[in-house]
């Protein structure tokens, strides 16, 4: 079975790091993280991830910033987008799933909602 790719975009690198190892005990994923969000598309193109981890807050370029690079990008625009986020706040999530998010996980993540998140996001169930 081919491992399925999950990139982590978050500017918390010991978070990031922490989400990658996490993923990769499983088995199942090749993950790549990357921590400066400006060349997100860059590392799309590159990795060609089944989905991705993406952090709301970052310094250099918001979440939801990324998120629409993502969407107007023609490689990039089908890639499933889970945010992965501090904020717990109904308007955050709302807007996330506005710009086109699949999932929002509240950090301090939890393995099992992780895992569930990637996986319903890679195989989503039909109908």
């Amino acid at each position: 079975m081919d491992k399925k790719r999950v990139m982590i975009i978050d500017d918390e690198e010991g978070f990031a790091l922490m989400l990658k190892v996490r993923l990769e005990r499983v088995g199942n994923y090749e993950v790549m993280a990357v921590t400066d969000a400006k060349d997100a598309i860059k590392y799309v193109h590159e990795f060609q991830p089944d989905a991705i981890l993406l952090d709301l807050i970052m310094p250099k370029v918001h979440g939801l910033d990324v998120r629409d690079m993502l969407g107007d990008d023609p490689v990039a625009k089908d890639i499933p987008v889970i945010i992965v986020s501090g904020i717990d706040q109904s308007m955050d999530k709302a807007q996330a799933y506005k710009f086109g998010a699949v999932d929002y996980i509240v950090k301090p993540v939890d393995d099992a909602r992780l895992l569930d998140a990637v996986e319903k996001a890679i195989n989503p169930k039909p109908g």
